[in-house]
């Protein structure tokens, strides 16, 4: 069975959180007090497993505003809790079809719900045309009850023929078995349900593994206290360890060889390292060891007597090593973590895990090693429901298995009304600090794909990246060197921004070069840059160094006239406020072109709109044809140009 559709109703803060639809990974994202864990509650409730039993308790659980005026909210019924919406898979409708009927259900969907006080209910979909050919076909019926059958035209009118013919025909044991063995045909429909309906477990606060057991100690109370789930969860939790490794506790004890003994030690050691670091990217050095010797007396209770099993946590970097116990917080959690739900996901048991907030002691990156586990290995054989408010444990680009939860008030009334709990797929419907771990996770993924190519080459803005283009394009129209389109083109802002830029990146495996104005201001800031190990001496370029000037900006690779005419396409300048070659250099004070046109915009009149950057580019980007007329200034301009993308070529 799978579970496609949830609704919560009637249960501490959440009084109807509407329906919402569930994947094979769902993630419910919200705010700390949201109600994230009461949605998963309530849905625990429905079908708890044994290892983390969950009840209904109604003056518990009930909505206390409310609690007083039940009885005349929902009068002679209990209320409802949840109501879910399943799929059966193939095999089950079939052991449906050969107890009631060949195609008797009518669809392959059943709601299951479940009401404070009472047991689970099963709603199913059946076809009375099913049920009448069965009956027709199997059992013996006389002429005048085939021909009531016949006439049937719903299923109402079915269940009422059927209870006339079971009080007309007490003798026909056939037909009596049918109506009335496990409540009927309803009855047996819900016992198949029922019984195939997946368990719940509900995990919020997590098994911490403990580093080492006293083993007779601990088989002794395994084999007498299986009932008691709650007592020695860290020894438990040692023994599905060794599981997980492949040396089951018992084949250690009985095993008496020291070196097919310590052959399985290092084989589980190995195992179990191998398992691990699949998972764990924070520290690639490590080695998990699993140790087994004879206790030594001065050692503390209980670990002074008997036989210990130890595992220990080799860091292959500093050549030693630690108890377990004594790693971080977040490698404990992960590893337990791991062990647990491996040995859930090995069982094959149909179970629904509902995770409340994990990995909220891990790094953001170790939660996203938490995330591809789930994925790889719960996904495959169990549906998954977790809560979070990190931006790191959300798929960017799986946000179809996102849904909002979020305390709807409406503070426009007065007084202040609460709609409780609210579960979502709207993202548009809600605040923005419900949305924030959303926003986190979108706006990370955002900086991580800036880079979208081996080959990234920085600079300062978007106006560049369009000057770039028109010009690599106007040369490959030409036939001559132009921009390897390996290059992705990355706009950084300044020379300031883009060393903490390149520190981030420079880690990936991609190559960066950049390509900056440079001004005498920023001349240490250059020099500084190229100096450190971010990035390579050789790929950081300056305008400066490709166009003779001391100082120069992406538009100095541009003839003095050529720019001149792009600026006054650009702002569709008439005489005679036309920039002219001319004019530009009347102005000695500065070699750059840009500069000295803003000295002549700060002359215009206020009709003229103020000059930035951006305009001049975008309008060549849309006007190429400028820079493949024959012209000294063009030609000029072109092999400037061709002589920056030559040299940014040659890194590749």
């Amino acid at each position: 069975m799978q579970l496609q559709r949830v609704r919560i109703t009637n249960f501490r803060s959440v009084e109807d959180s509407e329906g919402f639809n569930v994947d094979t990974v769902t993630c419910l994202v919200g705010k700390n007090e949201a109600g994230k864990s009461a949605v998963l509650l309530a849905l625990a409730a429905l079908n708890s497993s044994d290892a983390t039993p969950v009840t209904l308790d109604r003056e518990r659980d009930y909505p206390r505003r409310h609690l007083v005026h039940y009885g005349k909210i929902h009068q002679n019924e209990d209320a409802i809790v949840v109501r879910t919406t399943w799929e059966l898979d193939d095999s089950e409708i079939q052991d449906i079809n050969s107890d009631i009927g060949e195609n008797v259900l009518s669809s392959g969907k059943v709601d299951v719900i479940r009401r404070y006080n009472q047991d689970i209910e099963v709603s199913a979909q059946l076809s009375h045309e099913a049920v009448v050919e069965y009956l027709l076909s199997n059992l013996k019926l006389d002429e005048s009850q085939r021909s009531a059958l016949e006439s049937v035209g719903t299923m109402d009118e079915l269940t009422v023929i059927l209870e006339n013919l079971q009080s007309s025909d007490g003798n026909n044991k056939q037909l009596e078995n049918y109506l009335t063995e496990d409540g009927g045909i309803a009855g047996r429909v819900q016992k198949y349900v029922v019984n195939a309906l997946p368990k719940f477990m509900y995990v919020s606060s997590y098994d911490r593994m403990d580093g080492a057991i006293q083993i007779e100690a601990t088989k002794n109370r395994i084999e007498n206290e299986a009932n008691n789930v709650d007592r020695y969860r860290g020894e438990r939790l040692f023994v599905d360890f060794l599981e997980y490794a492949g040396v089951p506790l018992d084949s250690i004890i009985n095993e008496p060889r020291f070196e097919v003994f310590n052959a399985k030690l290092q084989a589980a050691s190995t195992n179990i390292t191998d398992q691990i670091l699949e998972f764990w990217s924070q520290n690639p050095d490590l080695d998990v060891e699993v140790r087994i010797d004879a206790a030594r007396p001065e050692d503390p209770e209980p670990f002074n007597r008997g036989t210990i099993a130890r595992a220990r946590i080799k860091n292959n970097l500093h050549r030693v090593d630690t108890p377990f116990s004594e790693r971080s917080a977040g490698f404990v959690w992960f590893f337990s973590f791991l062990v647990k739900f491996a040995q859930v996901a090995k069982a094959g048991d149909p179970i629904i895990l509902l995770l409340d907030e994990p990995g909220l002691s891990l790094h953001g990156k170790a939660q996203s090693d938490l995330l591809r586990f789930i994925d790889d290995k719960l996904a495959p054989s169990h549906q998954v429901i977790y809560s979070t408010h990190s931006p790191f444990m959300i798929t960017p680009n799986k946000l179809e298995r996102v849904r909002i939860v979020e305390d709807r008030v409406d503070r426009t009334k007065t007084p202040v009304k609460s709609y409780g709990t609210r579960v979502s797929e709207e993202f548009l419907e809600v605040e923005s600090d419900t949305l924030f771990p959303l926003q986190g996770a979108l706006g990370y993924e955002a900086v991580q794909t800036l880079f979208v190519g081996e080959y990234t080459l920085l600079v300062e803005g978007p106006s560049d990246i369009l000057y770039l283009q028109a010009l690599s394009n106007a040369l490959g129209s030409l036939g001559r060197t132009k921009l390897d389109p390996r290059w992705i083109i990355c706009p950084a802002g300044g020379i300031d921004k883009m060393m903490p830029f390149i520190s981030l990146f420079s880690g990936k495996g991609l190559r960066i070069a950049v390509l900056t104005d440079f001004a005498h201001g920023v001349k240490s800031k250059v020099e500084r840059m190229r100096n450190t190990n971010i990035l390579m001496s050789n790929h950081l370029f300056t305008f400066a160094d490709f166009t003779d000037k001391s100082e120069a900006d992406i538009e100095d690779i541009f003839e003095p006239d050529v720019y001149a005419e792009i600026v006054n396409h650009g702002f569709k300048l008439q005489a005679p406020h036309c920039i002219t070659k001319e004019k530009l250099n009347e102005n000695r004070s500065t070699t750059r072109l840009v500069k000295k046109v803003e000295a002549l915009f700060r002359t215009m009149p206020d009709s003229i709109a103020e000059f930035d950057h951006y305009t001049p580019a975008a309008w060549l980007i849309r006007n190429p044809e400028i820079l493949v007329t024959e012209s000294q200034g063009t030609d000029q301009t072109l092999s400037v140009a061709e002589n920056i993308f030559k040299t940014l070529n040659k890194i590749l």
